[in-house]
C-alpha cells in the first residue's frame, strides 16, 4: 500500500492540529482535545526500501516501519514531521495495514504539544550532540544550572 497518498485522516484532522514555534524549533499542536489511545494523524510520505534509504546521505524524517520499509517523511506536506521527539512523550506511532499513525498516549490537552519517543538510534544519530530540547530536558537542564551556581551557606 502506498503512503505517498494524501491521508483522509489528516484531511479530516488537520483542523484539529497546527504548526508553531516550540523549544525544538516547529512543532505540531493540538487546537481540541485528544482521547488516550486515538489517532491524531498519519505519517505520509514516499515509501523506500532499506535498500534506497543505505543510499540517502541525510534525512532526518525517514520513519522504517518495517524490516524492509522505510516512509521518506520529509514533503512539507507531511504534517506528522512536525511532531517532535520528547523523553516524556504524550502519542506514539503505530502501523495499522501497512500505514503509520502518530496515537495520543494519553488525553492530550488544548494547545499542547504533540511528541512521541524517536528513538535510541536516531537519538544519537540527530539529538545526542546537540542535546535533547524537549520540554523535559530542557527542565532538568535549567534546574541543573540554577542548583550548580549557587552556595549554600549553613548557619548564616
Amino acid at each position: 500500500m502506498k503512503t505517498d497518498i494524501p491521508s483522509s485522516l489528516n484531511d479530516k484532522n488537520c483542523h484539529r492540529v497546527r504548526v508553531g514555534r516550540s523549544s525544538a524549533g516547529l512543532g505540531l499542536f493540538s487546537t481540541s482535545i485528544f482521547k488516550k489511545g486515538e489517532r491524531i494523524v498519519e505519517y505520509v510520505g514516499k515509501r523506500l526500501t532499506n535498500k534506497e534509504v543505505d543510499e540517502i546521505v541525510e534525512n532526518r524524517y525517514l520513519l522504517q516501519i518495517n524490516d524492509r520499509y522505510t516512509i521518506d517523511g520529509s514533503a512539507r506536506t507531511n504534517i506528522a514531521r512536525y511532531a517532535n521527539h520528547s523523553c516524556n512523550p504524550n502519542a506514539e506511532t503505530k502501523t495499522v495495514r501497512g500505514r503509520t499513525y502518530i496515537f495520543a498516549r494519553k488525553n492530550i490537552c488544548l494547545n499542547e504539544e504533540i511528541t512521541w519517543n524517536y528513538g535510541k538510534n536516531y537519538f544519537n544519530d540527530f539529538i545526542k550532540d546537540g542535546g535533547c530540547r524537549c520540554a523535559k530536558c530542557v527542565r532538568k537542564k535549567k534546574e541543573k544550572e540554577n542548583g550548580a551556581g549557587g552556595t549554600v551557606l549553613e548557619g548564616v
